[in-house]
């Protein structure tokens, strides 16, 4: 316990901005649309430690990867505002947008699957929308995991994403989650070329 604690603790601030997304509220826990923070949760099990403190609209965990300090933090203004809190907390601590790390659930990947990406456009996502408008950028890294496309094109968008995964599927996401962590690790350590040859 002490050396962990010596290991994550001191006062040195946040180098990298790691972020979740999902929607807060049991009802939502375990779909399709939380993946970002079912991976997060998992990184932070792997770390040994938790995300729990309110702040900037969200809860706050921190950690090292790599030997760099990281926040955690999961957005708790619900999917299309989460721009709000990873604004705050950028603004904050002074992290620019190339060292903010978004993981979010992607529709047009198999569930299972993993994309990581250096920058770019929203692609639809409304997570990804609000937090570019916010930072006034999309040069931030991101890492989607795959929760599966509709199973019928009549299916409305924002009812799937809302849908639980099922027993199976939880799985492959554990799967990929685990490699997101992993390969959050390389991106935070600058290693995100490296990240994309593994993993995409």
């Amino acid at each position: 316990m002490f050396f962990r604690k010596q290991e994550t603790g001191g006062s040195a601030a946040p180098e990298y901005l790691i972020v979740g997304l999902g929607n807060p509220g049991t009802k939502y826990a375990f779909t399709r649309h939380n993946a970002g923070f079912l991976c997060l949760d998992l990184l932070a099990e792997r770390q040994n430690t938790q995300i729990k403190r309110i702040k900037f609209k969200g809860v706050l965990g921190e950690t090292q990867l790599g030997g760099r300090r990281c926040l955690l933090l999961k957005p708790q203004t619900f999917m299309n505002n989460s721009g709000e809190s990873v604004r705050e907390a950028a603004a904050f601590y002074k992290i620019p947008p190339e060292r903010i790390l978004v993981i979010f659930d992607d529709v047009s990947l198999p569930c299972g699957k993993l994309r990581i990406r250096r920058k770019g456009s929203d692609g639809g996502h409304n997570g990804i929308k609000s937090i570019i408008y916010h930072l006034n950028s999309d040069a931030f890294p991101r890492i989607k995991l795959g929760v599966g496309e509709k199973p019928n094109p009549e299916w409305d968008l924002a009812d799937w994403v809302l849908s639980p995964f099922r027993k199976e599927e939880l799985t492959a996401l554990r799967e990929a989650s685990e490699k997101a962590c992993d390969a959050a690790q390389k991106i935070v350590c600058g290693d995100i070329e490296q990240a994309m040859g593994l993993y995409n």
